[in-house]
């Protein structure tokens, strides 16, 4: 069969299938310094202001708030627990945000837009904006759709050979024949999050190394299990004779769930659960301020949002490495447009995709092309940018984009269990972010075996910054349009031991 070329490649967003969408979400920021709490009877309450006002634009809309961050104003009002990651890494400072702020409103869909706007006329309130609903990362394909009329082998096959991506680099990021084979670089002893909508906990190549889930409920829709469960496949894929292996499969996979909490809440419940070391992995874009509604076009990293950014800033000022998808938006994160604060915004936003304001220390993962004849396929040369994939000085390092074989949607081996399900088309910044996550995570398994100091958030971005396999000129893009290289886990660790 004839190798396919870029020329063939699907790289219009109005041809690819709609993802799976979360709801949107009112985020409601109270001005500092009001020593405010809310009553169990929805009561806001100030002992400097009144805040009437607020309850009255609630009440008009049959209206709820609810505490983004935690059970109480006076817990969150504590000096923030970025004690653990001081221990270990003395520059990191505690974060100034205060927590006890951040309020989730809650009112019908169609109305939320009104009720940010009137609530915006307080003088109390800080900001009120409404988040669109956020989305997998991932770009859909043939290869991802389902072959539930299949029939599974009565043992599912080894399906190594067509990981590509554990390779020695510059194919891949050599964990399988290099880190794996150190005490401490199949990932032992880290702990990972991944924050997304659902996961297939009973898949048979999944079972060892399942932390669970630590925060929410887990959808059972089956567009955003799959998701969840390739993710979840390329970190912690069982060392068995059958499937797939993970790139750091004893580290122990938890997961906090988007599905019946707003994102900023579960990126903060995974945090609460980790301490330096340990990672959480963002699986997720949102339509930005040039998204078009054309599909995911336009889409970017949620830490453009006030109240995910604080969640991200309170994990990496525990010392946590956060990993988070660049988002499949096609967009220019350098663009002078993401420098204008929108209006709902707090007066003192900065933009956090301009290396000069701060930074939430999350690394931005980029997609880039496989080796050519991955799978038969040519996306152009190897880790050039991908067309979808967002660029710019903000991202940090990339992973492949397309042709990703793991756990989940049912291309590779299909049939009626979807514990027994496979692919080898998991693709977009949904499959390059775990295998950025992966490799960190090797790294830190085996500086823990050697007893050294873990890699703090920076050191993590600088390290992959530094190191790897680098970006080329593509199809789609030069250089300038960056995504960062592709990691090399033998240079990391000789980095990461060399500090």
């Amino acid at each position: 069969m004839a190798m396919s070329s870029p020329e063939t490649i699907v790289t219009d967003y109005k041809s690819l299938p709609p993802l799976p969408t979360g709801q949107p979400e009112l985020i409601l920021m109270l001005q500092p310094g009001l020593e405010h709490v809310l009553s169990s009877s929805q009561q806001l309450i100030s002992s400097k202001e009144d805040l009437t006002n607020i309850h009255g634009v609630l009440d008009r809309h049959g209206a709820s708030m609810t505490l983004l961050f935690g059970t109480t104003e006076e817990r969150l009002r504590q000096p923030q627990p970025a004690a653990h990651g001081r221990r270990a890494f003395p520059a990191i400072n505690a974060y100034e945000e205060d927590l006890s702020t951040f309020y989730r409103v809650h009112a019908k869909a169609d109305s939320l837009e009104t009720v940010a706007a009137e609530l915006r006329k307080d003088p109390q309130v800080r900001a009120a904006y409404v988040k669109p609903g956020g989305s997998p990362p991932v770009i859909l394909a043939e290869k991802l759709l389902l072959k539930k009329d299949a029939v599974a082998p009565s043992t599912t096959p080894n399906f190594v050979e067509g990981q590509g991506y554990l390779n020695p680099a510059p194919e891949g990021i050599d964990s399988i024949k290099y880190a794996n084979y150190l005490v401490g670089g199949q990932g032992e002893g880290i702990r990972i999050v991944d924050c997304e909508w659902g996961w297939r906990f009973t898949h048979e190549d999944l079972l060892e190394y399942d932390g669970g889930l630590i925060a929410g409920t887990a959808t059972t829709n089956e567009d955003f299990v799959n998701h969840g469960t390739a993710v979840t496949g390329i970190l912690g894929g069982d060392v068995n004779a059958y499937g797939v292996t993970g790139i750091c499969p004893r580290a122990t996979i938890f997961t906090s769930s988007f599905w019946d909490q707003s994102t900023s809440t579960a990126i903060k419940a995974a945090a609460d659960r980790l301490g330096p070391r340990d990672i959480i992995l963002l699986e997720i874009h949102r339509s930005g301020p040039r998204a078009t509604g054309n599909g995911q076009e336009g889409y970017i990293p949620i830490e453009w949002w006030p109240d995910d950014f604080a969640a991200i800033k309170y994990a990496t000022s525990k010392g946590i490495t956060v990993v988070e998808a660049a988002g499949n938006g096609g967009e220019n994160l350098d663009d002078p447009i993401y420098d204008t604060r929108p209006s709902y915004f707090p007066a003192d936003w900065t933009n956090p995709f301009n290396p000069a304001n701060l930074s939430s220390d999350a690394i931005l993962v980029g997609a880039g092309a496989p080796p050519p004849g991955t799978h038969g396929v040519d996306y152009g040369p190897d880790r050039s940018r991908l067309w979808y994939s967002n660029y710019g000085a903000r991202v940090d390092a990339q992973g492949w984009g397309y042709e990703v074989t793991t756990t989940g949607y049912g291309w590779l081996q299909g049939g009626p269990s979807a514990d027994l399900w496979y692919t080898d088309g998991f693709s977009g910044t949904s499959s390059a972010s775990p295998i950025v996550t992966g490799a960190l995570a090797c790294v830190q398994g085996i500086l823990k075996d050697f007893d050294r100091r873990p890699l703090s958030p920076t050191e993590s971005r600088s390290i992959l910054r530094q190191t790897g396999s680098s970006q080329q000129d593509g199809y789609w893009g030069p250089i300038a349009q960056r995504i960062g290289n592709r990691p090399n886990i033998r240079e990391m660790l000789q980095a990461a031991l060399n500090r």
